[in-house]
């Protein structure tokens, strides 16, 4: 009896909804998002070929010795300016932001997943990670000028500008281990347990090797978001127009911050170097993504 009642509410529920009305207001949700994709794909199409089309001109128009550019530093001569200081000094940050996120936020990441008891605290402290991840950039840049520069008196030296990006890129690492250390079957945990291994043993053979692709892949791509980020090494005090190669306690420059010169300098000429700049940057920054999609994709494990 009280199956039918159901049925007969369920059939009068049916008859007051116009199912039409519905599909119409999910094919146009459907448009909207189609659309919105389509227009950011497109957007970033645009500046792509603006700025291939800007580097060709710089090369062929202007005679930009692509030579001369990779392998001479800034320069007050357009003719003779080269990018290779700010190279240099994105590959010391590269370097130095990765030893000082890497270990931390791997070590935070297994802590929480693998120690950490299941509480409000727990629960607490990973919300505020992953709304870390989503902080402004120049509020690290702020930061670490407060903390680093000025109160550490470490002066606007490339560690600083590392900690900086570190500051940034740890809570994505620590986010991006934790969903790697997830992956990892219970079962295999239990399987190195019943066999007598401690805890850690069975984290550091079994676990942190399984786990190790999609941490060195989240690694990767929280890199290659600092290597393009220029708001917080303006904040530490980068140098514009470098005509040195930097050391890591040294004043330094960055490539952000030297495409963001050439960019908003009156010079015609300036605006094809950035672009080249540009060019140079979207170049590593492809081959990034391509090393970590790599390493997903060759060293990923299926359960």
């Amino acid at each position: 009896m009280s199956t039918d009642t159901e049925r007969q509410a369920v059939s009068e529920w049916m008859d007051d909804v116009d199912l039409h009305r519905v599909k119409r207001k999910n094919r146009l949700f459907h448009l909207v998002l189609v659309g919105a994709s389509l227009f950011g794909v497109v957007v970033l199409a645009f500046l792509i070929v603006d700025v291939i089309l800007d580097t060709l001109i710089g090369v062929v128009v202007f005679e930009i010795d692509v030579g001369t550019f990779l392998t001479q530093t800034a320069s007050s001569d357009w003719a003779s300016a080269g990018f290779l200081g700010a190279m240099i000094g994105s590959a010391w940050l590269l370097v130095f932001t990765l030893l000082f996120s890497f270990f931390l936020g791997v070590g935070t990441a297994v802590y929480l997943e693998e120690y950490a008891p299941d509480n409000r605290t727990t629960t607490l402290i990973e919300a505020n990670l992953t709304n870390l991840a989503g902080v402004p950039s120049v509020v690290y840049g702020l930061l670490a000028l407060g903390v680093f520069v000025n109160a550490m008196r470490m002066g606007p030296i490339l560690i600083a500008g590392a900690l900086a990006l570190a500051l940034l890129v740890t809570p994505i690492v620590i986010v991006a281990s934790q969903e790697a250390l997830r992956a990892v079957p219970d079962g295999v945990r239990n399987g190195s347990l019943a066999t007598g291994a401690t805890q850690w043993q069975t984290i550091r053979g079994v676990v942190l090797p399984s786990a190790m692709p999609g941490i060195v892949t989240g690694t990767i791509l929280a890199l290659a978001r600092a290597i393009g980020e220029t708001a917080p090494l303006l904040m530490v005090g980068t140098v514009w127009g470098l005509r040195h190669h930097p050391g890591p306690f040294d004043r330094f420059g960055a490539m952000p911050t030297q495409i963001y010169e050439w960019a908003f300098l009156p010079e015609v000429e300036l605006q094809y170097l950035a672009a080249m700049g540009i060019a140079v940057l979207m170049t590593i920054l492809l081959a990034m993504y391509g090393v970590a999609f790599f390493v997903r994709n060759r060293y990923e494990r299926s359960y």
